[in-house]
């Protein structure tokens, strides 16, 4: 691994604090609200929270029920996790006796009709949010929506890349260094996020109501009416049952350059796809059912398990901005809620994620063909239901290697990246979470989702009653400490803040929406 060695040398004889200091991370991180019974609430988005629209914390993704809280990117990873306590502890005293629900699979549905869609108001950004969420409900149903999860945004600072760019490639602009190198990131990423999925998986069954009328492959957990599980599952939200698309099967992305990226998403974007033509932009009443009838209505309907970014600028498509600007930092998406932490997510696991993308980052990352494509697919299908069997194996290259030695192989060439990181910090933190979370490979049953169906069996408790369960009790630890008066004071102008700022697009708002939408689309025409 000379490159990475070539990176870690380069680094550790660098003294500038900010090289690895300057390491920042936000968190996204989504729960359902909940009725006390564990029912998905059915009342409308708090208007204690602030507008769903313009509130920079405190939103909601897909259902008017399923929050999103968002940290402001930070250099410190223990600001991140306060901030997200505190948005925890606000909401929950805003939201009277519901609960937010503690898994990424979700409480007791019904079905589709009891998932309420998000509501963004009348402004055309805001009708835009509602109607493409509902064009989601209509393509691949609306349960599909109600999986929570938490996505981890990544970045390093420009002050390591000047320093890798003035010894590798002095030529190249520092954005275009940038992007090459977040790709390079994100190709070995999706090599190896299986191991994600076998550490931090915490999904190996639902609810019996998530999968009616839907095939699967799952089985009831012993006499339990109520549960369906794998046995050795890790994380059956990024499995078929979870954020799949037969659809987008067809959709092979190339992550080797951004051009190629761009493009394959812009083809997706643009050209209309039978079945949603058939579906029609419009119902029979002229209201709109979808954004589009094209594969995907925006980029955020392409299930990824890792996304390039770039902070876009008021009514900019993703893509553009990307394509204008570079890559600026890289979104994680394939992170399970632990359902054994109160804010779904601790500090040893992020500590473990920014050793993991700082070794992707630093280490040789070939282009990929498409037979790695097909690899990557089959491992991921693989580890979602089988990942804790001893004897897995799992693709690569050619041929097939165990998950077990695999594993081991990865967190060796991490130990490096742990070890210049304890330095850096003068600490040996990273270093012991690489030798605990390492057990995990030798002890399945250390690992969420074994813990999970460990619980269910002890207890003799459904999947709904321990996951209700896990709910109640950060319940309780949200509510046991009261916010500083001055933190819940800032929410509180959040919030108002918020509501003010939509009634202001609302009213600022002059175009009709065709016409808005279909200006938004032309954004889509640029030369690559």
């Amino acid at each position: 691994m000379p490159l990475l060695k070539n990176r870690l040398d380069l680094l550790s004889a660098d003294t500038d604090s900010r090289l690895l200091s300057g390491i920042t991370r936000g968190i996204e991180k989504e729960s359902l609200r909940v009725t006390p019974e564990g029912k998905l609430a059915q009342t409308p988005h708090p208007q204690a929270l602030g507008s769903a629209l313009t509130h920079p914390q405190i939103t909601t993704d897909y259902s008017e029920a399923l929050l999103e809280f968002i940290t402001p990117p930070s250099s410190n990873a223990d600001d991140v996790l306060q901030t997200l306590e505190n948005i925890h502890r606000f909401t929950y005293r805003q939201i009277g006796d519901e609960l937010l629900w503690a898994n990424s699979m979700p409480c007791q549905l019904s079905g589709d009709s009891d998932i309420p869609v998000g509501q963004y108001g009348h402004s055309n950004v805001g009708q835009m949010k509602s109607i493409y969420r509902e064009g989601l409900g209509h393509r691949y149903g609306r349960l599909m929506q109600t999986i929570a999860g938490i996505h981890y945004n990544f970045s390093v600072p420009d002050e390591l890349w000047q320093l890798l760019q003035a010894q590798e490639s002095p030529q190249q602009s520092l954005q275009d260094f940038k992007t090459e190198n977040y790709f390079s990131l994100i190709r070995n990423f999706r090599r190896h996020f299986w191991l994600l999925l076998y550490l931090f998986g915490a999904s190996p069954g639902v609810c019996r109501s998530f999968v009616r009328g839907r095939e699967h492959q799952l089985q009831p957990f012993g006499s339990d009416d109520h549960s369906l599980y794998m046995p050795n599952a890790t994380s059956l939200r990024m499995g078929d049952l979870g954020y799949q698309s037969k659809a987008q099967e067809q959709l092979v992305v190339c992550y080797n350059d951004l051009g190629s990226y761009v493009e394959t998403l812009r083809q997706a974007l643009v050209k209309p796809y039978p079945d949603y033509e058939a579906m029609g932009l419009k119902d029979s009443n002229g209201h709109y059912q979808q954004l589009s009838p094209h594969l995907l209505q925006i980029e955020n309907e392409f299930y990824s398990t890792i996304r390039p970014k770039r902070v876009t600028h008021s009514g900019e498509t993703p893509l553009w901005a990307l394509w204008e600007r570079g890559v600026e930092y890289i979104e994680v998406r394939c992170v399970d809620l632990d359902p054994f932490q109160p804010l779904g997510i601790d500090r040893e696991q992020m500590d473990f994620l920014d050793t993991f993308l700082l070794t992707s980052l630093l280490s040789q990352s070939p282009p990929t063909d498409d037979q790695e494509y097909h690899n990557i697919l089959e491992n991921q299908h693989r580890m979602v239901y089988q990942g804790r069997n001893p004897e897995l194996m799992l693709l690569d290259g050619q041929g097939e290697r165990s998950v077990l030695e695999w594993g081991h192989s990865l967190f060796e060439a991490m130990t490096p990246v742990a070890e210049m990181l304890d330095c850096h910090h003068q600490s040996n933190r990273y270093s012991t979470m690489l030798t605990k979370l390492a057990q995990r490979l030798d002890n399945p049953e250390l690992t969420p989702s074994a813990r999970i169906l460990k619980e269910m069996s002890d207890t003799g408790q459904t999947y709904f009653n321990v996951a209700m369960n896990h709910a109640k009790q950060h319940r309780e630890h949200f509510l046991s400490t009261e916010l500083p008066k001055d933190i819940a004071e800032q929410y509180r102008k959040m919030a108002t803040q918020s509501l003010q700022q939509q009634q202001q697009v609302e009213a600022e708002d002059q175009q009709p929406f065709d016409q808005f939408l279909a200006d938004y689309y032309k954004q889509y025409d640029f030369p690559l």
